[in-house]
């Protein structure tokens, strides 16, 4: 079946192309959609959505969110399989391992952090930003760029684990909930990132 369709322009626009496909003029529609980087939302609709997020989590599975978690649960499963005597030995392992019946990996937050993965993978490609870059000012060089934001990450790694939560699991949902260790948390991660960012400002500007 053929028709005269609208299709794409190098300018942004749409203009009256060939006789095609319907089938074709759709995926190139599509393929338009797909690529045109669409606007961020407003940070306060995506706080209220978040805040959405949270209480469903509550509702629906009882749980609130969180994220490092995940990881350990992950960590704990690739160490037993390595060295189980060791793991098992091991208090923080043992944590996670229970009491062998299941899997470190059928828990909650090591399916929501999945959910995440998946869920960002989807909001990049509906706004247009599904590409491999690095988010970097025009003074520092791509390796340094990677080197700090590795560097940054397993000190918070180091940091939530300490802290027995994340920004997740001690600032958003312990924070939901009034808890003083939650909202302490945050209160020093804030601190932290506002003492340290005159020292690693080059990043950005």
């Amino acid at each position: 079946m053929n028709a005269v369709v609208a299709l794409p322009s190098r300018n942004g626009g749409f203009e009256e192309g060939p006789e095609m496909s319907i089938l074709s003029s759709a995926a190139a529609i599509a393929d338009h959609a797909l690529h045109k980087e669409r606007p961020y939302w407003h940070p306060y609709a995506a706080g209220i959505g978040l805040g959405l997020v949270l209480l469903l989590a509550f509702v629906i599975v009882g749980r609130g969110l969180g994220a490092s978690g995940a990881f350990s649960s992950l960590v704990a499963t690739v160490v037993h399989a390595v060295a189980p005597a060791h793991a098992e030995s091991n208090a923080f392992y043992g944590e996670y391992l229970g009491d062998g019946s299941k899997s470190p990996l059928l828990d909650w937050l090591v399916f929501e952090v999945m959910g995440v993965f998946a869920g960002g993978f989807l909001s990049g490609a509906l706004a247009g930003r599904l590409r491999i870059t690095v988010e970097k000012g025009p003074r520092i060089s791509t390796p340094g760029r990677l080197m700090l934001a590795f560097l940054g990450g397993f000190i918070m790694g180091v940091g939530a684990k300490l802290a027995r939560g994340c920004t997740s699991g001690q600032g958003l949902t312990g924070g939901a909930l009034l808890s003083v260790g939650g909202w302490a948390f945050m209160l020093c991660v804030f601190a932290g990132a506002y003492a340290t960012a005159y020292f690693v400002r080059r990043q950005w500007i």
